[in-house]
């Protein structure tokens, strides 16, 4: 339907349309574990900014029910397709 949307003091009627999202995308990644650091190396390449990427990073390696555990951080090199997982602690 249609709304009313406050903007700095001036009012602008907006519509709200219904739209598709694109699927999720699926996809491998290679592996090496230490202690408190995980080396991801093939990451793919997504059209997606740097901070998405890393953020999906993060939340993959924190699902508790994959094995996964608090995440200190990510550091994504998009150029090599690696990235670097460090957890709060070793594990």
């Amino acid at each position: 339907g249609k709304h009313a949307v406050n903007l700095d003091s001036k009012i602008a009627d907006v519509r709200v349309k219904p739209f598709t999202l694109e699927m999720g995308v699926k996809f491998e990644l290679h592996v090496t574990i230490s202690g408190k650091k995980i080396n991801v190396s093939e990451v793919p390449e997504l059209s997606i900014p740097e901070d998405w990427m890393r953020d999906k990073l993060e939340l993959n390696f924190y699902k508790s029910e994959e094995g996964g555990r608090e995440v200190e951080n990510v550091n994504y090199d998009k150029q090599s397709r690696t990235a670097v997982i460090t957890f709060l602690r070793p594990g």
